[in-house]
């Protein structure tokens, strides 16, 4: 085991070695670079700086004066390479903040001559001397902290193939700073330099010296410095770790000295009140997304990692599966995902042009109407692709013309945060409304960018979809072909059957026992005419060939009297309902131009489904009204209600039925009807409350005026707005 002067010995010979190494690669260096060849004026300058400073502490020792001066030297020659490094290829304008943070590890540096100095003027004060020892120790480990963070992000942050250019420099500051770290940190907690750690520090000093030299001897490449977020934002993290570290110990320090009872209750309470503030703050989802605009704001060129959005991105859409959340909520997560917004909803193109829900992601709070907006506001998406800022809207700001165009939910609601078009071959496919993220902040040109970009990814994504929706319920339709073909067998069967009996009976009309088997047959084929029709009868084609003026208020009368003439009986494929459930609550007079056949068509299916939908004893509502241009009838229930999903995606969707034995065509069927008489059927629903479904046809008194207006104008130019959970 070596005596302490045996270590002062070996710490002599280390020194003295890695004095000379310095030099003699300092003076190698430079002259290489007077030949012209690539040299770093900074590493040169620290190599200078470390010989000397080596060469105090082989001669004189490391506690003197000189010495320390010469190691704050040291310290920031090496601070002044990390920045050189930085900035070599000409980019450290993209990394500002490299050089506040060198320039307060400079700072922290700077303060040892004043330390130095208060140590000298306080000699003979065993507790100051103590104090400034403490102050002294904890700057530096301030500094090496700070500078093995530097160190880490330069060398993870270059890119891959140039990585070369700087890990032997990178290996030498790790090497010469880890040490410290060690070094300082046993100082501190022992409150004194041990002899052992003093003279390896030589050994530390002559490696690092080993490491820059082989380095200089495989050469250098051109540096580009290209950090990920993740590695910067491990790299504050650790940094704010450190700081946090050390400001615990010197609090720990600071409380120590109060001494007594006084003293530990101090430090029992500041630890727990940081504690407390800890794990408040590090959990929070807000810091966090402060901590990455911080990042993206002052340590990148860009604001997004486009390699990271992509692939998340990409995961996203693909995501599939029979747990996977349908395909419009990841179209809306995928957009809010990029500008960290916390919700989002999915409008998208409906019958006549104007935008309606598709889907809402994380947002069930807002009220969102059938026509969330008009056409001629879907058509300036279309024809624009215009990015909207709800917070510029609301601030006055207006771009382009489209404060006139956005409807008034979007704008009162606060929460709106931007409107993003998705356009598919100059067709908008959707607009996706995005929320306000936690931590609000302006969208800039990069946002604008990235966002138009996926809007237009997205947008081939659901056109996409759409076509395979629209193959699918084509092969529907042929299905339904086939089966009708079959039907058509089976009545083929039963008119070559009762031909047959009509021929036998001219022969054989006299004979009992024919007339016996005759009559069988006949109740045979009539009891299999009724159940086919009675299959059949709600999904006829109706008579819309012929348009006439009705009183609508009569019709629901004489739909809610045939209810009430069921008396527990099943008509024609109605179901047996309780008609004390149905009831005409306003039938103010209104005459409409209509087939009188094909709305009672109409209307018996929407009443039968909103008795289905409803518990037993709930009631059913019929009320007609007249407004603007337009007659209404509406048919409101109590029941399940529907989803926005499902009234978008499912209700009038061909062949999708939720009832047994169902051809699922009844709602499909009815719109079709109602369109076809010049009108139109909206639905407003909210799951567990109930739904109303609104035939809307014209009035007899106006429809030449609505006809003339149909070539100009929609036919929801002058609807109301209704509201759809």
């Amino acid at each position: 085991m070596l005596t302490p002067l045996g270590w002062n010995g070996l710490g002599q010979w280390a020194f003295l070695l890695a004095a000379f190494g310095a030099m003699l690669l300092a003076v190698w260096l430079a002259d290489r670079r007077r030949r012209g060849k690539p040299a770093s004026r900074s590493q040169i300058a620290a190599l200078g700086l470390n010989a000397l400073w080596s060469l105090f502490a082989a001669g004189i020792g490391q506690e003197y004066l000189v010495t320390q001066a010469a190691e704050v030297l040291r310290n920031l020659a090496w601070l002044g390479v990390v920045y050189a490094l930085f900035a070599r290829d000409g980019r450290h304008t993209s990394v500002g903040p490299v050089r506040p943070v060198l320039i307060v590890l400079a700072l922290l540096e700077l303060f040892q001559p004043g330390l130095l100095l208060l140590n000298v003027r306080f000699s003979g004060i065993p507790a100051a001397q103590s104090m400034i020892f403490q102050m002294s120790v904890m700057f530096r480990l301030l500094l090496v902290t700070g500078g093995l963070v530097l160190v880490h992000n330069l060398y993870v942050g270059a890119l891959s193939v140039q990585r070369a250019a700087v890990r032997w420099t990178c290996a030498a500051l790790a090497v010469l700073w880890g040490y410290d770290l060690n070094y300082f940190t046993i100082a501190y907690l022992g409150n004194q330099i041990p002899a052992e750690m003093a003279a390896l520090r030589g050994l530390a000093s002559l490696f690092a010296v080993l490491l820059l030299f082989v380095g200089a001897l495989r050469g250098q490449s051109m540096l580009r410095f290209s950090p990920s977020r993740t590695v910067a934002f491990q790299s504050l993290s650790l940094l704010v770790i450190g700081g946090y570290m050390m400001a615990m110990v010197a609090a720990a320090q600071s409380l120590s000295w109060l001494g007594g009872n006084v003293g530990q209750l101090a430090q029992l309470g500041f630890a727990f009140a940081t504690t407390i503030v800890v794990v408040a703050l590090v959990p929070s989802r807000r810091l966090r997304g402060y901590l990455n605009v911080l990042l993206a704001k002052h340590f990148f060129q860009h604001r997004y990692d486009y390699r990271a959005e992509w692939l998340r991105f990409t995961r996203t859409i693909g995501r599939g599966g029979a747990g996977a959340t349908p395909l419009h909520d990841r179209v809306v997560q995928a957009v809010a995902d990029i500008t960290d917004s916390a919700r989002g909803l999915l409008l998208v193109p409906g019958e006549h042009g104007e935008l309606v829900l598709a889907a809402r992601w994380q947002w069930p709070t807002i009220e969102v109407p059938a026509e969330a907006m008009t056409a001629s506001s879907a058509a300036f998406f279309e024809r624009r692709g215009f990015i909207v800022d709800c917070d510029e809207i609301r601030a006055g700001i207006d771009h382009e013309g489209e404060t006139a165009l956005m409807p008034r939910w979007l704008v009162e609601d606060e929460s709106v945060w931007a409107l993003v078009p998705l356009l598919h071959f100059d067709r908008l496919v959707g607009l996706v409304v995005l929320g306000h993220p936690p931590l609000p902040r302006k969208l800039d040109w990069e946002d604008f960018d990235l966002l138009r970009v996926v809007g237009q990814q997205l947008a081939s994504y659901l056109a996409e979809h759409g076509g395979q929706m629209a193959l699918l319920e084509a092969s529907r339709f042929d299905e339904f072909n086939r089966r009708i073909a079959f039907v058509m067998h089976d009545i083929k069967n039963l008119a070559s059957q009762l031909a047959l009996l009509s021929r036998n009976a001219e022969r054989h009309a006299d004979n009992p026992e024919f007339r016996k088997d005759m009559l069988v047959t006949l109740r045979s084929a009539a009891d299999k005419l009724n159940a086919l029709l009675a299959r059949l009868s709600r999904y006829g084609t109706g008579n819309v060939e012929r348009l006439e003026e009705i009183d609508a208020a009569d019709v629901i009368r004489a739909i809610a009297a045939r209810y009430d003439a069921m008396q527990g009986q099943g008509i024609a494929g109605l179901q047996t309902v309780d008609v004390s459930r149905v009831y005409v609550t306003d039938a103010q007079p209104c005459k409409v131009l209509a087939n009188r056949e094909t709305l009672e068509q109409v209307l018996l299916h929407l009443v039968q489904n909103a008795v289905d939908a409803s518990p037993p004893g709930m009631a059913v509502f019929l009320q007609t009204r007249s407004e603007s241009l337009w007659g209404y009838v509406e048919v409101i229930d109590t029941g399940c209600g529907m989803s926005a999903d499902f009234v978008r995606n499912r209700l009038f969707k061909p062949f999708v039925s939720t009832k047994q034995g169902g051809f699922g065509i009844g709602a499909f069927e009815a719109r079709e009807l109602v369109t076809a008489m010049r009108g139109r059927l909206d639905v407003e629903s909210r799951e567990g409350l109930g739904s109303r479904f609104t035939v809307r046809l014209p009035l007899a008194a106006t429809a030449s005026l609505i006809e003339s207006m149909s070539g100009s104008h929609g036919p929801d130019d002058n609807d109301n707005t209704k509201k759809v959970a």
